[in-house]
């Protein structure tokens, strides 16, 4: 009998570990965004961590967007070679960028930078006990530290991919023009004929619940930290693995949402 029980009471465990940790995820998501309906609202520390995501994170962003894009037109042109199906590269590169690649991969380059710089920050202030020392203060640690950030990065990350797009299609043409031996006008005009203003939408919308996605595991998991400087890493690496398979099931949701038929 002891076989069979204990399988199915770890199951239960894990099942019931798994809901706690979601509802009290929703629960400090709620209390991140009520602040934003309350009174003082720190625009200092919102504009200093939309310049930290939107700013600094533009590099990586775009050097990944352009290869991305790069990449996707000599691949593509070689699956279509196959096929005497070359004509559609320029459909398919900018199709593909603007509806999964540039969101995705933006994404995941600021949860690797932004996620873990944030569960870093706010962790060490957990076990230095500075978030303590906030509320000694009579100020809220959620309105100070969670909330500009969870802002920043609803705002930050559709810019981010606006630009990525930009690059990824220009990283394309670039292949298709100087390697590939399309015409750079016929290129072009392929490119804008077959793009749809739902396309790009779809692609920025996806990147403000990404942007939400990635702050908030950032700070969760910098908030919840315990345990010294061991712990702090522990968060840290959380706060990026969280965030990258959110972004991706997320990416799904979203994609079956905007283009189920």
């Amino acid at each position: 009998m002891d076989l069979v029980l204990n399988p199915v009471a770890a199951i239960g465990r894990v099942v019931l570990s798994a809901c706690r940790v979601v509802g009290e995820l929703a629960l400090f998501a709620l209390e991140g965004l009520s602040h934003l309906l309350r009174p003082p609202f720190y625009a200092r520390l919102f504009l200093r961590q939309l310049i930290e995501i939107a700013y600094f994170s533009l590099p990586v962003v775009s050097l990944t967007a352009i290869f991305t894009g790069m990449v996707l037109a000599l691949q593509s042109y070689t699956g279509f070679a196959r096929f005497n199906a070359e004509g559609a590269v320029a459909n398919v590169v900018v199709l593909s960028i603007t509806r999964e690649l540039g969101p995705v991969i933006a994404s995941l380059m600021v949860a690797g930078r932004i996620g873990a710089s944030f569960a870093a920050e706010i962790g060490t202030m957990r076990v230095t006990d500075q978030i303590d020392a906030l509320t000694t203060l009579s100020t809220n640690p959620m309105k100070y530290l969670v909330t500009p950030r969870l802002l920043a990065g609803v705002l930050a990350l559709p810019f981010l991919v606006l630009v990525a797009d930009i690059l990824g299609v220009m990283g394309g043409w670039l292949i298709g023009t100087t390697k590939l031996g399309f015409n750079s006008a016929s290129y072009l005009k392929a490119t804008m004929d077959f793009l749809e203003v739902m396309d790009v939408v779809s692609g920025l919308a996806k990147a403000a619940v990404f942007g939400f996605v990635i702050t908030l595991m950032g700070c969760w998991c910098g908030y919840n930290s315990r345990g010294g400087a061991q712990g702090v890493g522990a968060a840290t690496t959380s706060a990026v693995v969280a965030s990258s398979i959110l972004i991706l099931a997320f990416d799904y949701i979203l994609t079956e949402m905007f283009f189920a038929r």
